[in-house]
């Protein structure tokens, strides 16, 4: 089949993403993996020479290919989900499973980068020494039966995190609950509006059709003042992908059979538990250090906690719920806020439209890093849904990259926010040329209503910025080895420090005024309110703090801990660190895809990890002025443009000066003590 034909087999930059059908999958992925197995076969030949650059040239070429095909498949398995494409892809994961599991083991290949000449270049050398590491972790020094049971595990792996997904995916978006407008009291009117629109799409007019998804779920959860509507949606949510709902959607013989393969492949490793393996290529250098650091912050938060509780618990008896419950906590939290500090957050939403926000952040980018975001024209910008857009960045009148912008939520299209890679930057061994780096940036936020904008939260904006540091990290690289450039190389404990830096803008008074502008009336956010907003910044950060330190300690105990029960483990966290535990009912397990399907086994606890790195470089922005071009500069020139060319504390204390401090990260949420 020829490019011609089959858009998975184009050479072009930009993948062809809205001409891709499912029918294109197999034989395109079948074409390129024989490509890319037999330049395996050729860079392993005795006679290739132990050459890092010319088997670059041979077998990087070949899997950037596959991969850059198998990418575009795998993302629109998340963001356009159909029975018949997830057939195609479920179909091909297996051979695409095998191999990279098999390139990652072969030791003749590794015999190769073992004999290689070490590099010259800097970042040519980090990048030889984490492929080595990665042959290691990737069983190549396994030999026989030893090397066949770990690559069966890998396959086996790969399917049962699929399906998991899957399960969580179809759990959220088969739930279905129709209401009259009256039982909405309380909800904000664009979210009604959305919901009788949904309903009267499936024939039930003057009904309002309520989701799991979280721009359905959320206002609800917040502003409904029925009580039993909350309950119901609440047990929908948190019995999502268990045996409390559909059976044919049940994860937790998934969550069994994934927990235990991964113990029994750091056995075959040499490694006492998964975690251990886990935190091979990471900054943390043990899973005790890991728990200690999550202890020591529960210490830290819990009596912050503690008193988030007592006002939440003392604010729900004026609202006369005497037995405060789950289902509750959202709706009181959002009223006792509103009485605390005289502003809600449906107040700010008008301010914030999603044209206008992304308006604001463009200039925001084009002020800090010199970023000129053009959009690319319809005609040019093949997209898998009518709400992308593309766009090309440029600085000093050269391309930098290009970034794909999917931000409302729909059907099929896997919750949450995330930024993925499309192509990195790389010179090219094939061409000379330099590759320009793409990405994706994925949010899930509500769509507009009686066509208005979409309305954002300022929570919403704060996920914005989140993912555009992920985009940044990757599209700002001056690193064009494979490998180490972008996103690619950094330490997974690292790798949230540009996201969560960035959230830091999103709170800063010249940046937000630039973002709003009133949706009926054009007027910008008050300074007053935004006053409000900033004294209600650290509002139960205790209680949030201790809700991630719980999610982390469940991760790293059960990873390292090897297989039991997830949820008598997750109660017996609960009873370690939690001052208000969920009912017994909550299966949060069952749809903790981040952990079980999304990359981030034994490393969760990397979100508040990095958030200390994060708060620490924020502060030298505190010190030096936020609007120091200097200091921005230097930032750009020492954490962004560097990629994993060389270790993250190498990049922070070249930025910093010195070693990162938990102190900026309690001040800057409010649990410094005097």
């Amino acid at each position: 089949m020829s490019p011609m034909s089959n858009p998975l087999l184009s050479s072009a930059h930009l993948p062809d993403f809205a001409a891709i059908r499912p029918e294109h999958i197999q034989p395109a992925i079948t074409e390129l993996l024989a490509q890319a197995q037999a330049a395996q076969e050729k860079v392993t030949d005795p006679d290739f020479p132990a050459d890092l650059h010319a088997m670059e040239r041979e077998l990087d070429v070949a899997t950037d290919a596959l991969g850059l095909a198998w990418g575009a498949i795998g993302h629109l398995n998340a963001v356009a989900d159909t029975p018949a494409l997830r057939e195609a892809y479920n179909a091909m994961l297996p051979a695409v499973s095998e191999f990279f599991s098999g390139l990652g083991s072969d030791e003749r290949l590794y015999a190769k980068y073992k004999a290689a000449p070490i590099p010259h270049d800097p970042a040519e050398q980090r990048a030889l020494k984490l492929a080595l590491q990665g042959f290691v972790l990737g069983g190549a020094e396994l030999q026989g039966e030893a090397k066949e049971r770990f690559a069966a595990i890998q396959t086996r792996s790969a399917e049962l995190t699929q399906a998991y997904s899957e399960h969580v995916m179809d759990a959220t978006d088969r739930f279905a609950l129709f209401v009259p407008p009256e039982r909405l009291a309380g909800v904000p009117e664009d979210v009604v509006a959305h919901a009788k629109a949904l309903a009267e799409a499936e024939g039930q007019p003057g009904q309002c059709k309520l989701t799991l998804h979280f721009p359905s779920y959320g206002p609800v959860m917040q502003y409904a003042h029925d009580r039993a509507l909350r309950e119901q949606l609440y047990r929908a949510y948190a019995t999502r992908a268990s045996e409390l709902g559909d059976p044919a959607l049940d994860n937790t013989a998934l969550m069994h059979e994934i927990v235990a393969l991964r113990h029994e492949e750091a056995a075959l490793l040499g490694h006492p538990h998964f975690a251990s393996v886990s935190l091979v290529p990471k900054m943390a250098d043990s899973a005790e250090q890991v728990l200690a650091f999550l202890r020591d912050l529960a210490t830290k938060a819990r009596p912050f906690a503690e008193n988030d509780l007592a006002a939440v618990r003392a604010h729900a008896l004026t609202l006369g719920l005497h037995d405060l419950q789950a289902w509750d906590l959202s709706y009181v939290s959002e009223s006792l806020k509103a009485a605390q500090y005289s502003y809600s957050e449906q107040e700010v939403r008008q301010y914030l439209t999603l044209p206008q926000v992304l308006d604001g952040l463009f200039a925001l980018l084009k002020d800090m890093f010199g970023l000129t975001l053009t959009p690319v024209e319809a005609s040019q910008a093949s997209v898998w849904h009518d709400s992308v857009r593309l766009y090309a960045l440029h600085r000093d009148g050269h391309l930098v990259g290009h970034v794909y912008l999917d931000l409302i939520a729909r059907p099929g299209k896997r919750p949450g926010a995330w930024m993925d890679d499309v192509r990195g930057r790389w010179k090219r061994p094939d061409t000379g040329h330099v590759q320009s780096p793409v990405a994706h940036l994925v949010c899930n936020f509500a769509p507009g209503a009686d066509g208005q904008p979409s309305l954002l939260t300022h929570d919403d904006v704060t996920t914005l910025f989140h993912e555009w540091g992920h985009g940044l990290h990757h599209l700002l690289t001056q690193v064009t080895v494979g490998g180490v450039s972008g996103i690619d190389g950094v330490e997974w404990d690292a790798v949230e420090l540009p996201s969560q830096f960035m959230e830091n803008l999103a709170w800063e008074w010249p940046v937000l005024a630039r973002l709003t502008k009133h949706v009926s009336t054009g007027e910008p956010l008050p300074r007053a309110l935004f006053d409000k907003m900033l004294a209600a910044k650290n509002f139960q950060a205790g209680l949030q703090t201790l809700r991630q330190v719980e999610f982390a300690l469940f991760d790293m105990r059960l990873h390292a801990e090897g297989p039991q029960d997830p949820l008598a483990l997750m109660q017996a966290v609960r009873d370690e660190v939690s001052v208000l535990p969920p009912p017994a009912f909550n299966r949060m397990p069952h749809s903790f895809s981040h952990i079980y399907a999304g990359g981030y086994a034994a490393g969760y606890y990397s979100y508040k990890w990095a958030e200390v790195l994060s708060a620490d470089c924020w502060a030298a922005f505190e010190e030096e002025g936020t609007a120091n071009p200097a200091t921005g500069a230097r930032f750009v020139a020492e954490i962004l443009a560097r990629g994993g060319s060389r270790p993250a504390m190498d990049n922070f204390k070249a930025f910093r000066g010195r070693e990162p401090s938990i102190d900026a990260l309690l001040r800057h949420q409010g649990m410094a003590l005097a």
